[in-house]
Parts: C-alpha cells; sequence; structure tokens
C-alpha cells in the first residue's frame, strides 16, 4: 500500500469492548455519554474509527490495546524524514546531510506549518525535525497537533530552535517533542538523535 494513502479502520461497539476488556454495554455507555465518538449503520449499529478510539484512550489514560498500536504504526513510513524550517539554506543542508549518511532516508521539507501539516498526513514520515519559530502556524503548535491527533501516526518530532533558553527547550518537550537542539546545530548530533529513536521502533517490531 502506498504510504501516502491512509488506511480506514473502523470497529463496532463489541470490538471496542473486546479491545478494552470490558462488557459490550460499558462501549454502548461510553457512546451513549458522548465520552467515544462513533456514527450509526443504517441498521442501527454503532461504529467507531479507529483515531477516534485512539483518541478517547488516550484522554482517559488508557491502555493501548497492541491491535491498535500496531495499525497506526504500520501506517507510517520509518524510513522517511519531514525537515521543517522556513530558513530554505539551512533546511537543504540538512537534506544533504541525511542524504549523505550510510542509511539515507527518503526526505520531504516544509517551509511553514501548515505545509508541514499537510506533509505529515501525506508522506506518513517517521521522523520530523521541526524549528519551533515557523511563519503563520509555529512549531509549539505544530508539535502538539501531529503529537495529540492519532491520525498523523505519532511521528518522533526533534525540535531545534536558535533560541537556546531552558524554558524554550522545557516547553517544547512539554508539547511532546522527543528531542531538543540548539541552533547552531550539531549535525552528528541530530543524526544520533534519529538513530536512537529508530532504534526504538525496531525494538517494538521485535516485541
Amino acid at each position: 500500500m502506498p504510504k501516502n494513502v491512509k488506511k480506514v479502520r473502523i470497529f463496532s461497539a463489541l470490538e471496542v469492548a473486546n479491545l478494552c476488556g470490558v462488557v459490550n454495554q460499558t462501549a454502548i455507555n461510553w457512546i451513549r455519554n458522548g465520552y467515544l465518538k462513533a456514527f450509526t449503520t443504517p441498521g442501527g449499529q454503532y461504529r467507531i474509527y479507529a483515531e477516534d478510539l485512539m483518541g478517547f484512550l488516550e484522554k482517559r489514560g488508557m491502555r493501548i490495546p497492541h491491535e491498535l498500536d500496531d495499525y497506526f504504526r504500520d501506517d507510517v513510513d520509518w524510513g522517511a524524514l519531514l525537515i521543517v524550517d522556513d530558513d530554505a539554506e539551512l533546511n537543504d543542508i540538512i537534506k544533504r546531510f541525511f542524504e549523505k549518511r550510510p542509511e539515507p532516508m527518503r526526505i520531504s521539507q516544509a517551509h511553514d506549518g501548515f505545509e508541514a501539516g499537510k506533509l505529515v498526513s501525506e508522506k506518513r514520515p517517521g521522523f520530523v525535525i521541526l524549528d519551533i519559530d515557523l511563519p503563520g502556524l509555529n512549531g509549539h503548535a505544530v508539535c502538539k497537533k501531529i503529537k495529540e491527533d492519532p491520525v498523523f501516526g505519532k511521528p518522533f518530532v526533534i525540535a531545534m530552535t536558535g533560541l537556546d533558553r531552558p524554558e524554550e527547550k522545557e516547553a517544547i518537550l512539554a508539547d511532546g517533542a522527543d528531542a531538543f537542539f540548539a541552533k547552531p546545530l550539531d549535525f552528528e548530533g541530530l543524526a544520533m538523535a534519529v538513530a536512537e529513536l529508530a532504534s526504538k521502533v525496531k525494538e517494538r517490531n521485535v516485541e
């Protein structure tokens, strides 16, 4: 399946109940009380999109079933990297750097937050190198969006900024970023961070 074609997974209320380890009526109550988003078939049966179920579970801190976690993980291109920076020259330098690595990645580039969101949705990259100070939609908003919305597949986010301040680092990590780098960039450190995050994916796939 092409990576830019989004899969659609729909669960019945009974399937949700089985995945969550509850009785069917509990799942139905979640839906009827407005906690779990669902739609109704012509036959009157509840159906739930995988994205909505994931959001429901994460919002309440509930365990994510392996089947659901694998669904989103398998829909991400872990060999792809998106670089987001409005500095076109630096964006290109980062691109060339990763293209020359022993294990080159498929690279996409965005120059603002809106373009970044579009490409994350279309390309499904496993890794995003994200500048915080972006025009329009800043890096904080972009990071929170792609980390909180399961539809994006939960890519790893490596944030970067020219403002090397403790509070800036704390804020972007709180937004969900997996790593932080100040400019001027430590390119080898950046590559190492991507490699370490990639190893986490390999470990999960072995489990």
